[in-house]
């Protein structure tokens, strides 16, 4: 009862002659210091709320142009043209003031209305800046000279330290292509994937929606693009996440990793203190804005949106549709022990708890014996909404927690001594035991026995940098800045009076108990259905490719292409991420990989007498990377055809073609995980404190998934999804594949003894075993 006797923070009795009350005075404290700390908060987001409003000029700015102004009446000299008299002549209330005070309201007035027209003039010229694209698609290396004085102007107009949000207002919105370029784009990107009789009906079929329906859709869409901030983001995220109706868990979640290398300590509880207080540290600058924005080139700012709802969010299901529930200033974690969960609050006396308070909370759920209540085991496989009772309250509790948090009880993580292979690891992340982690929240950070972490990420809320960028700054705090003792444990005193973590109570029946165990055994068969395979590459990496004078990204999606025809024997619609952060809420779009030259190339690798690989190997990687450019510039494909898709449903408008072209399947889907976009930590100084990527599961019943991290000059981490069920699908086998690829390009640049060698160190697969 000791919790039970710490939340009491008054006592009264009552008395013949009154109520006689006992406060706490450890409560009143409390109360004080948290009143002191919300308060602090509150009036440092708005100070930084004001800087991010006005940038790129400052608070003080306004002083300078007022007290310009001012200096003008007492010189004689009307700055402002006339102006300022015509204020003065038409001030309410000119009767009741003086002649001086009526000049000085004026002069202030025109200051600050000038003022404001020069940071809107400011912004404009920013966004307008903004909108030119051309760096993007000049050679790497070889820097124009206009492009020069491009970046030299960005840097003028965008100020100095911003924030945040600081350039939101400046973003450029995402442009609707014209659609006769997206239909030609289309066109010559199915071509190598159809017959000439199946081209031939698809160019009919394009021609007729050009030319009868395309107009009015495209219309539609140009007037949504001036009225909302981004054409395609809200329709998006509501029609590809929130109205999917099949289990986010495996479908539409996706995992990372911790660093391969390091454990900086084995000790669960002390790890999970440090990496929560870290992310609490980092929710704290989040909530202020005071984060600095991610830049390309270092100077081209990226839209920051989607970091708003980080933390305290949870997608809410529902009937036809889901939500995504955003609250502010959560001060507890909900957190999951062998069937049990529990409540922690984050707080105490008005700051964060400390790491060493932390590992305390959390080493007394994993010293916690109790069993889990009738049902409580597998809850997360089912029950999403209770309407009232105590199982109400438990899921608000869980809803609207900052994160989730699962103490997994069986270790995971990479080591080379025991395997090469990432495969458990990347499985228990994905899905684990199907009801382990609470999949609807933002994300579920997992930690294990040995000391090893990890995070499940919901997707509908935002895409992978976005928790990329939150997980390196947590890496790089825990291991280079919170640290722990030598025997493992967080620095800092143990507090031992804090209240025991609270266990959520629950009363469900035997027949959701049922409806429970039901759902489990269809989640359990999804997750049993996962065929991963997660490997590291380390050949050679980045560094090397880069000396073959291509992109990385370019190369590694042609040893897919490569690998992919030598697993299946056919070419596959494939699908690569890339984003499109450079316009105002800005997410992703497709880069169509498996284009004609990608075609010809592969094709003329499986020749042996060709004697133009590299050549072709040139043009489909100039092809790829000027696709890659187009995607991220917004002139890409598929959220055009898709959001024109959605206009013709609201318009009632039916179009086969459209129709066509958003039922076809993505065998093939890849992305590649970002890697150091914060640079907190240098890896040529700390060789061993990298991350392993992350992945996601198939999107295809008979196709693959594949998510690669480039880590560093020397390593590349390949991540591979598909389904036992497919007879035609091996991870295993094109996880082989891809490293055949990769050597066997890579050859290509090399002389042509040094052929035979780098083929030797492909190990064969016997044709058709799969792995389980």
């Amino acid at each position: 009862m000791a919790e039970a006797h710490q939340a009491v923070g008054f006592q009264f009795t009552v008395r013949p002659d009154g109520v006689d009350f006992k406060l706490s005075q450890e409560v009143i404290k409390n109360i004080y210091l948290s009143g002191v700390t919300a308060w602090k908060k509150k009036a440092i987001q708005f100070k930084n709320g004001v800087l991010a409003g006005v940038y790129p000029a400052s608070p003080s700015s306004w002083l300078i142009v007022v007290i310009a102004m001012m200096s003008s009446l007492y010189i004689h000299i009307d700055l402002s043209m006339g102006m300022m008299d015509t204020i003065k002549e038409n001030l309410p209330y000119r009767d009741c003031m003086s002649v001086q005070t009526r000049a000085v309201l004026s002069a202030i007035l025109f200051a600050t209305g000038l003022w404001l027209f020069l940071i809107y003039l400011l912004r404009y010229t920013l966004k307008a800046l903004l909108s030119y694209h051309g760096w993007i698609f000049e050679s790497h290396g070889k820097m124009s000279t206009s492009t020069k004085v491009w970046l030299c102007l960005v840097k003028m107009f965008s100020g100095r330290r911003p924030l945040l949000y600081s350039f939101q207002a400046s973003l450029p919105r995402l442009p609707v292509p014209s659609v006769d370029d997206t239909i030609h784009r289309y066109l010559e990107s199915v071509r190598p994937l159809l017959d000439n009789e199946q081209y031939n009906k698809m160019e009919l079929l394009a021609s007729d929606f050009k030319e009868n329906k395309a107009a009015q859709l495209q219309r539609c869409l140009i007037l949504k693009s001036w009225w909302a901030t981004n054409y395609v983001s809200d329709w998006w995220e509501e029609y590809i996440y929130l109205r999917g109706r099949s289990p986010i868990m495996v479908n539409s979640n996706f995992y990372i990793m911790d660093l391969l290398y390091v454990t900086p300590t084995h000790r669960q509880a002390a790890r999970a203190g440090n990496v929560v207080h870290a992310m609490l540290q980092y929710r704290r600058k989040l909530e202020r804005g005071e984060l600095a924005p991610l830049r390309a080139l270092g100077t081209v700012p990226m839209c920051s949106t989607q970091m708003e709802r980080m933390f305290n969010t949870t997608r809410i299901p529902g009937i036809e549709t889901d939500f995504v529930q955003h609250l502010t200033d959560r001060k507890h974690l909900v957190v999951f022990h062998k069937g049990r969960f529990f409540q922690v609050w984050l707080y105490t006396g008005g700051r964060h708890l400390l790491p060493s308070e932390l590992e305390t909370q959390f080493q007394r759920i994993l010293n916690d014996t109790s069993e889990p209540q009738p049902g409580e085991l597998k809850l997360q496989a089912r029950i999403k909404y209770f309407s009232q009772g105590i199982n109400k309250v438990s899921l608000d509790a869980i809803e609207s927690a900052a994160f989730f948090l699962t103490l997994d009880d069986e270790p995971q993580g990479y080591d080379p001594a025991k395997t090469n292979s990432l495969d458990s690891y990347a499985k228990s992340l994905l899905h684990g035991k199907c009801y382990d982690r609470w999949f609807d929240k933002s994300f579920t950070l997992i930690s294990y026995p040995n000391g090893k972490m990890g995070v499940n990420v919901e997707h509908s809320w935002a895409d992978a940098p976005i928790v990329g960028h939150m997980w390196e700054y947590i890496l790089a705090t825990d291991c280079f800045h919170l640290g722990y003792t030598e025997e493992g444990h967080c620095k800092g005193d143990v507090n031992k009076n804090l209240p025991h973590p609270t266990r959520l109570q629950w009363q469900i029946p035997n027949e959701c108990q049922n409806v429970i165990e039901t759902s489990y055994l269809s989640a359990k068969q999804i997750a049993d259905d996962v065929d991963f395979h997660g490997y590291l590459f380390a050949e050679f990496g980045k560094g090397l490719i880069k000396k073959c004078r291509t992109s990385p990204d370019a190369f590694i999606q042609l040893a897919l292409q490569l690998a992919q025809f030598r697993d299946q024997h056919v070419f596959c619609l494939t699908y690569e991420s890339s984003m499109t952060r450079m316009f105002r809420d800005g997410r992703t779009e497709t880069v169509r990989s498996c284009t004609s030259e990608a075609v010809a190339f592969v094709r003329a690798m499986e020749d042996a007498g060709n004697v133009c690989q590299l050549a072709l190997f040139r043009k489909a990687a100039e092809k790829h990377q000027n696709m890659y450019r187009l995607a991220m510039t917004g002139s890409g494909i598929d959220r055009h055809l898709f959001c024109l898709y959605i206009v013709s449903k609201y318009l009632g408008v039916d179009s086969p073609f459209l129709t066509k072209v958003l039922s076809e399947p993505w065998k093939l889907s890849t992305s590649q995980t970002p890697q150091q976009q914060l640079n907190l930590v240098d890896i040529n100084k700390f060789p061993k404190y990298v991350c392993g990527g992350g992945g996601f599961g198939p999107v295809a019943d008979d196709g693959y998934g594949v998510s690669y991290i480039i880590v560093g000059e020397n390593l590349i981490t390949f991540h591979i999804s598909s389904k036992f069920s497919s007879p035609d699908t091996d991870s295993y086998r094109f996880g082989q594949h891809i490293q055949k690829a990769m050597l066997d390009i890579q050859a290509l640049f090399k002389p042509e003894n040094d052929k035979t060698a780098q083929n030797a160190k492909y190990v064969h697969l016997e044709n058709g075993k799969k792995h389980i």
